[in-house]
């Protein structure tokens, strides 16, 4: 492949989840976000999936955008569909732990989106700009940072 020649990038949208349960998201986001027009809650499952799925290609910590973690935190509450999802695209659970990404090992706010918006289109997805501003990313990783299964969550403390 050439320089000039790039590969499609794919929306995620009608590729990781059923249209089913992409409808039932979208519904469920207008219902508590009044002011989303349908258009933009597709659009914003499209860029959790897009997010998740770029959690699995990627071995650094990512983190999603504050609206990109309420639409997964939409998709967890289906926690029978959201396994399901897991287990079908990536053969295991992509686990959502809330917590701060060392700022020193990681970089800040600015680096973890620069370097989330790259895994989102390495792994071969459209990105919505729209829903990755500039500032305040969710204080959440993906499963290789900061999860309850990661080698690098601290053991719980009984």
């Amino acid at each position: 492949m050439t320089e000039t020649q790039q590969r499609a990038l794919i929306d995620a949208r009608g590729r990781l989840i059923s249209s089913e349960m992409r409808e039932t998201l979208v519904a469920n986001m207008c219902d508590k976000f009044p002011q989303l027009t349908e258009e933009k809650a597709d659009r914003g499952v499209g860029q959790m999936l897009a997010f998740l799925a770029a959690c699995d290609y990627s071995g650094r910590p990512l983190s999603p955008s504050p609206l990109v973690d309420d639409f997964w935190h939409a998709f967890l509450l289906h926690t029978k569909a959201y396994r399901e999802f897991c287990q079908e695209n990536f053969s295991r659970f992509l686990d959502h732990q809330p917590g701060f990404l060392d700022r020193e090992e990681h970089g800040g706010g600015k680096a973890l989106r620069a370097r989330t918006v790259d895994a989102i289109t390495l792994a071969g997805y459209e990105i919505d700009m729209e829903f990755w501003p500039a500032l305040d990313l969710a204080e959440c990783s993906q499963c290789h940072a900061n999860c309850s299964d990661s080698p690098n969550h601290p053991p719980s403390r009984s």
